[in-house]
């Protein structure tokens, strides 16, 4: 069973823990990162960027929103727009709720990776509705980005994408040790917990100088 669990993280721990892992383990991880999964990755960020950072996140993971709301936009302004971040977004769902709201951000999308975290922006701020009252919210999350509610449920019975989310979930889970959420990893660096900006860019900016 799949637990959420939050990690805090010091940035001077951070920074002597990659210090001590090789170089090339830290590549090889870097290489089952980047492998193809069953669905396509939301992607956003210069290709030519240097430094890739790839999240795993659960849609009923408050610490996920928190990080969300909190501290992607600073990394996105900082980082990303500016063409030094590579960011991909990859579901981790701790439960069926969670499930649910990303095959309908992905219908919502439709592979649009701007679209796709808006959804998931606008899921993280409704987040305690969404885990009450998860139907209904998600019908009307549905409405307001031009579905009706049969077309909602279409997508919320495609079986066919329930099996591909939980592939990449396994694939997550047994080749790159993903058992919390959210977990990040930046450039073959296995980061677990909410970080705030300041110990993610404690990590960053060196990587960005090599």
């Amino acid at each position: 069973m799949i637990i959420r669990r939050a990690f805090p993280l010091l940035c001077l721990f951070l920074a002597a823990m990659a210090g001590a892992v090789p170089a090339r383990a830290q590549s090889a991880l870097a290489a089952q990162v980047a492998k193809p999964v069953s669905l396509p990755d939301i992607v956003i960020g210069s290709p030519k960027a240097t430094v890739t950072l790839t999240e795993y996140a659960s849609m009923s993971c408050p610490h996920c929103a928190a990080w969300g709301e909190n501290v992607f936009p600073m990394l996105r302004a900082r980082y990303i727009d500016t063409g030094k971040i590579r960011y991909v977004f990859r579901e981790f769902p701790l439960d069926l709720k969670a499930a649910g709201a990303s095959m309908l951000a992905r219908c919502i999308a439709k592979g649009d990776a701007e679209k796709y975290l808006a959804v998931t922006a606008t899921m993280y701020q409704q987040l305690d509705v969404l885990l009450n009252r998860t139907k209904e919210t998600l019908i009307l999350i549905g409405k307001l980005n031009g579905m009706t509610e049969q077309e909602v449920v279409a997508c919320e019975t495609d079986q066919s994408l329930l099996e591909k989310l939980r592939a990449d979930q396994q694939f997550a889970y047994q080749e790159l040790k993903v058992d919390s959420t959210p977990t990040f990893f930046l450039n073959g660096q296995r980061l677990k917990g909410a970080m705030s900006f300041e110990e993610l860019e404690a990590i960053i900016k060196p990587m960005l100088k090599r």
